[in-house]
């Protein structure tokens, strides 16, 4: 029976195009807009280079912590790596997670379970936050994408009914590329004291704001956002991500997020590459400039709202996404398919990750492959 109610799910994936299978190694000939790599830094030869050379860690086993953090026996770089990032985010309280998932579902549950909380979400929030959202404790609500007059709507009706209400956002959106409004989160929540601003920034770290800290970093608000989660996968080219809250909230996720309490912490050698990488993006400057000119040239040319280094490209069907993704593999580009339920029926498309590491060459050959999609 177990096997035959899987074929039945199987066989539906498979006719509807939404079957998925591990994807081979892409072939070196191929350019690759699949990775989050943003500033190139996966590709830089020279700096794992350097790292190995001065900074692999002699400290016993640092490839293991052998434990969940509350245990493990290397704690010596997992507090260089919140030190060094609460110096950078305005000595506020660092707290590192093994990935932003861990970081999402942990976060958001835990604070679901503070008494008298709304958790309110935009529509499109990454996978992570929904499932903190089903793990909480609390009731939720979900806002229209960047409808800041429905989530005022929101705050009208439930403000005077709940202590805390949990707003949830991402600063740079992982399907669309678009922003949120933070000025609008800032102004409702001056008006709303119950609100709590939480704003994953998964996407915009190592692209976005001064250093490349974020766009919350950079807002001159920056203090009233209460918690951003940032990343070390995507742009840094490591793993994990960290919470950046006050000390309390800090405290109080030690004792109360089961991903964190439950799960082996990360390597040591993981921890000291990102703060490696964490100092390199600084000064970045140059990287960030060339990813910018890269999404003005494809913003350009497909006619989109704003420049951005995720760029949809709708297809409206998976059948469609899944001829795309063929046509652009044989122009040389490996650009897979998105499809539901990573987004909602009817805007399949194929999602293109634009990096620094681009040539302008490698670019004008992209906007001349994109345009003969039909």
């Amino acid at each position: 029976m177990l096997h035959d109610s899987i074929d039945t799910i199987l066989n539906g994936l498979t006719q509807s195009g939404n079957y998925r299978t591990l994807p081979e190694p892409c072939s070196p000939e191929l350019v690759d807009l699949t990775t989050n790599d943003y500033l190139g830094i996966a590709r830089r030869s020279d700096f794992i280079e350097e790292f190995l050379a001065d900074n692999l860690p002699d400290n016993g086993n640092p490839f293991t912590s052998s434990a969940s953090r509350l245990l493990c026996a290397h704690p010596h770089e997992y507090r260089l790596l919140e030190n060094r990032l609460s110096e950078l985010y305005c000595r506020r309280a660092a707290l590192l997670f093994n990935s932003g998932y861990h970081a999402n579902t942990g976060m958001i549950a835990a604070l679901g379970s503070l008494p008298s909380t709304l958790i309110v979400a935009d529509k499109l929030v990454h996978a992570s936050i929904i499932d903190g959202m089903k793990l909480a404790d609390a009731p939720s609500r979900r806002f229209a994408h960047n409808n800041f007059d429905h989530l005022q709507r929101i705050l009208e009706k439930e403000s005077a009914s709940y202590s805390n209400i949990i707003v949830v956002t991402e600063s740079v959106y992982s399907m669309d590329g678009d922003r949120t409004n933070l000025d609008r989160l800032i102004e409702l929540k001056r008006r709303y004291p119950s609100v709590v601003l939480y704003v994953d920034e998964a996407h915009a770290v190592g692209v976005c704001g001064e250093g490349g800290l974020g766009l919350c970093y950079s807002h001159p608000a920056f203090d009233e956002i209460d918690i951003i989660i940032g990343t070390m996968g995507k742009a840094l080219a490591s793993m994990g991500a960290y919470c950046i809250c006050s000390d309390k909230v800090r405290r109080f996720a030690i004792n109360r997020c089961r991903s964190l309490i439950f799960s082996t912490a990360l390597p040591p050698v993981s921890c000291r590459w990102s703060r490696f990488v964490i100092d390199k993006i600084i000064g970045m400057d140059s990287e960030r400039e060339c990813l910018k000119r890269h999404c003005r040239v494809i913003a350009a040319a497909l006619k989109l709202p704003q420049p951005s280094h995720i760029v949809p490209v709708i297809a409206y069907s998976a059948q469609r996404a899944l001829q795309w993704s063929e046509s652009m593999e044989a122009k040389g580009f490996k650009v897979l398919p998105i499809r539901t339920p990573t987004v909602p029926p009817g805007t399949e498309r194929l999602r293109l990750s634009l990096s620094a590491s681009l040539t302008d060459n490698e670019v004008r050959s992209l906007v001349d492959a994109l345009l003969t999609l039909q």
